[in-house]
């Protein structure tokens, strides 16, 4: 409410200014949190680059030259490379380096718990395009195993 008499503010009698300073720092650092964390817009841009690429290669038929001519056991058999499966294994590797780089960088410390998730669903989708599935998932619940334990591992360390 204003008073018209000297323009000065009232605040109604429920009005706490501590909790609203406290809002007003807790949306500061949440706006700085997102700003100033430019892996996680480098590692998008990084995959949405590593897509176009693969799209440039499959309709140039770059893909289509890379024939495999030995055969190999069953559960290594290679079912072709396409894009999909490529565009997925390229990004799931992306995301697992930026889930490295937070798990051992300090100044990009966030969780990484949600990104090793992601590279790992990203991963299975792309190999399992490539590889048969009773290679690819063991593997990567094997792989997303060692990073929650070495993830627990780091954070205990600090």
């Amino acid at each position: 409410m204003i008073d018209q008499d000297n323009n000065q503010h009232e605040h109604p009698p429920y009005y706490d200014e501590k909790a609203e300073e406290k809002l007003e720092k807790e949306d500061e650092k949440h706006e700085e949190k997102h700003h100033d964390d430019p892996l996680s817009s480098f590692s998008w841009a990084l995959i949405l680059i590593w897509a176009g690429l693969v799209f440039l290669a499959s309709n140039f038929g770059w893909l289509d030259q890379f024939q495999f001519e030995q055969p190999l056991p069953e559960p290594l058999h290679i079912v072709g490379l396409s894009r999909w499966p490529l565009i997925f294994l390229g990004a799931g590797v992306i995301i697992f380096a930026e889930a490295l780089i937070r798990t051992f960088v300090p100044a990009y410390g966030t969780s990484s718990g949600g990104n090793f998730v992601l590279a790992a669903i990203f991963l299975g989708i792309g190999l399992s395009g490539i590889f048969s599935w009773q290679l690819v998932w063991p593997i990567i619940l094997i792989g997303l195993g060692i990073s929650a334990l070495a993830s627990g591992l780091i954070r205990n360390r600090k």
